[in-house]
This record gives structure tokens, C-alpha cells and sequence, in this order.
């Protein structure tokens, strides 16, 4: 049955005038919700959805690295952990393997997944288990300072321009180091090898996991050959094998010693340009990723939300997430920090003049696509580790890229056995 939902602005006095008209409004009003969500979230979310909806929220926040296992702990044990969960891209293939969270395709319309692109990443065998909510994808960010002083005026669309613009910012002595590029054992230089491989115009798997990125002619292995080769170069700091992405996006390139992030985060933006955080603050901008072809293109790394299967609470808890993932709260709740998933909110907060760089990541997020797009299997974490781990031997001169590419697949192989 259509339910007809007044707007937040409605008048009181129209409500009171047509009784039925507001019962309408507020079909669910009176029942009550739990939501787990990663702290901090906006002090007004419970308060401002009750307002709207009538429905009551215990909203209940966690550290992130808490979250996942009160998530599995309860699930496991039959149990809900709440009526409304956090729910991030890296959980997906263990999530939907367990059978544990409720498919949302019968309860969001189609326009809304033609606006938040990103949901493709939360669906697995056709069946969608979580609405993103707050956008992460990789872009590439540059110091424009450093760019004009080399007398760069083009923005570098391909690698083999990118490469020629760090070259010349090193010729001209501006700084020693220009690319930022992790390759220590860590996440890090797992996400930034995992874009290159996208930038070389391949993909890690195919769509029964085998490997794809074995071969010297495949884009996994030009990827690594092209990280090897801004080493040899002296474009890329020999330290970065022992640094997280968050020490050289921090450390280096907000100090200035650096002037290209290679798998940059959108996130940054504001603090890069910070005056009180970084010593660059006006001279940092997002570009679109350059990458063989010329054609740019992303991975993205977003957080959902979704409902357990166990949820006593259904109804109210659709009504939750289409408000949370709505374009009027995306916009709104982008003032703490989280960049909107819907395109439309992205585009108007841009045109706005509200958003860091907002034509370039306008642009790069119609291009997001997901890591996997079989879904994230539930071994990625094993993966990523196997990963991290060959990149840093090679980086260390301990392997060849034919070496570290074997052990690579070798990781996933045993990931996938267990």
C-alpha cells in the first residue's frame, strides 16, 4: 500500500486541520528503532528523524574497529545486533555467504540506485544487502603550487604523463620525492596497487576468481613494474617502504615534501587545505585519476547501511535508511565530514560551491566501480595481506615483480581454501 510521507517542512497547522492526512504522514510514528552506526556521527540524527517520521531511534555508536566483530558476534549467535547496522564494502562476500542481512532490491526504487552508483558493490547473485551512505573512492591528488612552479599547465591524463609532469617538478628541484606512494605492509599499498591495476585497464580476478595478474602482459603486473619503476627513478621516497598511506598523506605530502598522492582520498580534501593541519593548505586539488588509456577510472570503498535478517523492526528500519541515504540528508549531513553517495547531492553541493575540487570528484565518482565485481569474497582480508606483504618484498628489491606476482596468487589461493 502507497504510504504518503509529508515533507519536514509541512506546517502543523495542516496537519491538525486534516486529521487523516497527518495519520498518513506518520504511518510508523510510535515505534522504535536501535541503529549501529561508527562514532562520531551528527549530534541530530535521532531527534530530526523522529520529528519527520514519528519513529523513535536509540542510535548507539562505536569505534570502527569494534564494530564488526559486536556484528558477527550477535549474528552468529541468531540475535540483532540492532534494527539498522553499519555495513562496510570489505564485509559484502562474508555477509551475504552467511545468509545474515535482508536484500533491499523490493524497497528501493530504481531511480535511487541509477543516483548512489555505488550500490553495485553491496549486491551479490542480483541480491542488494546495504544503501551506501558515505562515499570513499580514489582520486588522485596534486599539489597545483608545485605543478605551475615546473611550468606544468596540462593536467597529466595518462600515467605516462604523470610520470613526465613528477619528473619535472624533480628536475626543477621543487621537491626531491614528487609521487607519495606506499609500500610498506600495510592496507595501504594494497588500495594503491589495486587502482593501478584499474589504471592499467585490467581487473585482479575473473569472474570465478581466477587470477588475472600473473602474466607480464596483464595490467596487475604492469602495475607493480610501474611502482618498481618510480622507485628506480627516484621519484618515490625509498622510506615508503616502511610508511602507512596515512604517514605519507600526512607526513609528507601535507608538509609539502611530496606532490602527488597516487591513490588519493577524497576525505583529505578539507584537511589537506586546512591551514591548521597542513603547511599546503590552498594548493591542494583532486584530479581524475590518469591511467593508460587516458580514460579515467576508480574503485570505491564506501560504507552502507542494512537491516539483519533477525530485525524484529523491518518496516521502521526501511523507513530509517531511505531517510539516512535520502539526497536533503546526504547534503546536509556532508557539513560532518561524510561525502555523499547520491551523484545529485554530490553535483548540487558542488554547484553550491560547497564541495573541495567538486568538478573533478563530480566526475571521478560516475566512474567508481567495485574492487570485485563478482562481490567482495569473504576471504579479502587474507588477500589484501598476501598483497601488501609481496609489495613490500618487491619494493625492498627481496623479490622480482614475476615473483611477487606469484606469491599474490599463491595468497589467494590459500585465502579462498579456508
Amino acid at each position: 500500500m502507497h504510504k504518503l510521507i509529508l515533507p519536514l517542512l509541512a506546517s502543523a497547522a495542516l496537519v491538525i486541520a486534516v486529521p487523516a492526512l497527518g495519520q498518513d504522514a506518520k504511518p510508523l510514528a510510535g515505534q522504535s528503532i536501535t541503529v549501529l552506526m561508527p562514532s562520531p556521527q551528527g549530534p541530530n540524527i535521532a531527534s530530526d528523524f523522529e520529528a519527520e517520521t514519528g519513529i523513535h531511534v536509540d542510535l548507539q555508536t562505536l569505534s570502527w574497529d569494534d564494530i564488526r566483530p559486536k556484528l558477527v558476534t550477535a549474528l552468529v549467535a541468531g540475535t540483532a545486533p540492532a534494527d539498522v547496522t553499519e555495513f562496510d564494502w570489505s564485509w559484502t562476500g562474508q555477509f551475504s555467504a552467511a545468509g545474515w542481512y535482508m536484500p533491499l532490491n523490493d524497497v528501493i526504487d530504481a531511480d535511487t540506485l541509477k543516483d548512489i552508483g555505488v550500490a553495485k558493490i553491496f549486491t551479490v547473485d542480483g541480491k542488494l544487502l546495504g544503501i551506501p551512505y558515505t562515499n570513499d573512492f580514489r582520486v588522485m591528488l596534486v599539489n597545483k603550487k608545485h605543478f605551475a612552479d615546473a611550468g606544468i599547465t596540462e593536467t597529466p591524463k595518462t600515467l605516462d604523463a604523470l610520470v613526465a609532469a613528477a619528473k619535472k617538478i624533480k628536475e626543477k628541484g621543487i621537491v626531491e620525492y614528487p609521487i607519495g606512494l606506499p609500500v610498506s605492509a600495510t592496507e595501504g599499498a594494497s588500495t594503491s596497487w589495486y587502482l593501478l591495476t584499474k589504471a592499467f585497464g585490467g581487473e585482479l580476478f575473473d569472474k570465478d576468481f581466477n587470477p588475472l595478474f600473473t602474466s607480464p602482459d596483464s595490467a596487475g603486473y604492469k602495475a607493480l613494474a610501474f611502482e618498481l619503476m618510480l622507485l628506480k627513478e627516484g621519484l618515490v621516497d625509498p622510506a615508503s617502504t616502511g610508511l602507512k598511506d596515512s604517514q605519507i598523506n600526512e607526513g609528507m605530502f601535507a608538509q609539502g615534501i611530496t606532490s602527488i598522492m597516487i591513490s588519493g582520498e577524497p576525505g583529505r580534501l578539507g584537511q589537506m587545505n586546512d591551514p591548521k593541519q597542513s603547511k599546503v593548505a590552498g594548493q591542494v586539488e583532486a584530479i581524475l585519476v590518469p591511467t593508460a588509456s587516458g580514460e579515467t577510472r576508480s574503485f570505491g570503498l564506501p560504507e552502507a547501511l542494512a537491516i539483519p535478517n533477525v530485525s524484529t523492526n523491518k518496516e521502521a528500519a526501511i523507513a530509517f535508511v531511505k531517510w539516512f541515504t535520502s539526497k536533503d540528508f546526504q547534503k546536509k549531513n556532508a557539513v560532518n565530514g561524510f561525502l555523499p553517495t547520491r551523484t545529485s547531492a554530490l553535483s548540487e553541493l558542488n554547484e553550491s560551491g560547497k564541495l573541495n575540487s567538486g568538478d573533478a570528484l563530480v566526475a571521478q565518482s560516475k566512474t567508481v566501480e567495485p574492487l570485485f565485481p563478482q562481490g567482495t569474497p569473504p576471504w579479502y582480508p587474507q588477500f589484501s595481506s598476501g598483497v601488501n606483504t609481496a609489495i613490500n618484498s618487491a619494493a625492498k628489491g627481496q623479490m622480482s615483480v614475476d615473483q611477487a606476482m606469484e606469491a599474490i596468487a599463491s595468497a589467494a589461493k590459500q585465502a579462498m581454501a579456508q
